[in-house]
């Protein structure tokens, strides 16, 4: 069997589409296919959808002083001697043992108010 895509059809979804409804609802109320679906979709050009396929969330990477190198931040997390002491990682600046956040706050000019009050 040969659908036609009238007007009517693709009138209809579109509207389906930017509800957010799944490709196989939308064949189902169309009386297609899923995959006619996504070939109509790509071919209007419709905009893409985010996968409805949830990612689990990767645990940051534990960099220990055996894997630090050169290039990386250096800037110690936590308690030393704990489980859970590690270093940033992070890329660090040209000439500089930190990335740009923690040598923000490592190199921290004096202002003119410390001066006067330390004097």
């Amino acid at each position: 069997m040969i659908f036609e895509w009238t007007p009517t059809h693709i009138s209809a979804l579109i509207a389906l589409w930017n509800e957010g409804l799944p490709t196989s609802a939308i064949g189902q109320r169309l009386g297609i296919t899923k995959n006619a679906v996504v070939g109509k979709v790509h071919r209007l050009g419709l905009p893409k959808r985010g996968s409805p396929i949830k990612q689990k969330p990767r645990p940051a990477e534990v960099i220990s002083l055996g894997a630090l190198r050169p290039g990386m931040c250096s800037w110690p997390e936590g308690e030393p001697g704990t489980e859970n002491f590690h270093f940033c990682g992070e890329p660090s600046i040209s000439d500089k043992p930190y990335c740009l956040s923690h040598c923000e706050r490592a190199y921290v000019k004096p202002s003119k108010e410390r001066k006067t009050r330390a004097a």
